[in-house]
């Protein structure tokens, strides 16, 4: 997901950010980057109950994190199927910190979660910083997360889809105050 500065007021900006708060969205929205699902299919993939899957998705929704790609017929009803563009995430922006430290703590719940599955002894890359960098230098780091996040998502495939590799990936750079 990308995340960025918009033209959004700032109480749209909150309700994305509080709608992003949670493990459990955080976990759909991965899911349901380029391939749509129903709530049904969602919480199969997810090991969730429908319900819960079907109320976080609409909180998804209405934050306009998904967008409703198709409604299906089933068993005389109808089922509306999901969709993540991730690059809904710019139109979530700055706000209060708050907001940012809720969606902070939910990004550490999932990477929690995700390390449990982690492969021991597969490659991987961690980084970890606090410090001080021209502006030029941050401008770049900013744009070649942006691009990695762009290739990730955009080269996304189903579940389980044959030859793909399940892959976890976190990435969040911001300005601090300087004290």
């Amino acid at each position: 997901m990308l995340l960025g500065v918009t033209e959004r007021g700032n109480g749209e900006m909150a309700e994305g950010l509080r709608a992003l708060a949670h493990p459990l969205r955080l976990r759909l929205l991965s899911l349901l980057t380029r391939h749509a699902m129903s709530a049904a299919e969602a919480a199969r993939a997810v090991g969730e109950s429908q319900a819960n899957v079907s109320y976080h998705l609409r909180r998804l929704h209405t934050a306009g994190l998904l967008e409703v790609v198709e409604e299906v017929s089933v068993r005389g009803g109808r089922a509306k199927r999901y969709r993540h563009d991730p690059e809904s995430g710019e139109r979530v922006g700055a706000t209060a910190r708050a907001e940012h430290q809720l969606l902070a703590a939910a990004l550490g719940e999932e990477l929690r979660r995700r390390t449990g599955e982690r492969v021991v002894g597969a490659p991987d890359a961690l980084t970890d910083a606090e410090l001080w960098v021209d502006p030029e230098v941050w401008d770049r780091a900013l744009a070649m997360a942006r691009e990695l996040g762009a290739l990730l998502h955009d080269a996304a495939k189903p579940p389980h889809h044959e030859g793909a590799v399940r892959v976890a990936a976190t990435v969040v750079l911001f300005e601090l105050d300087a004290v």
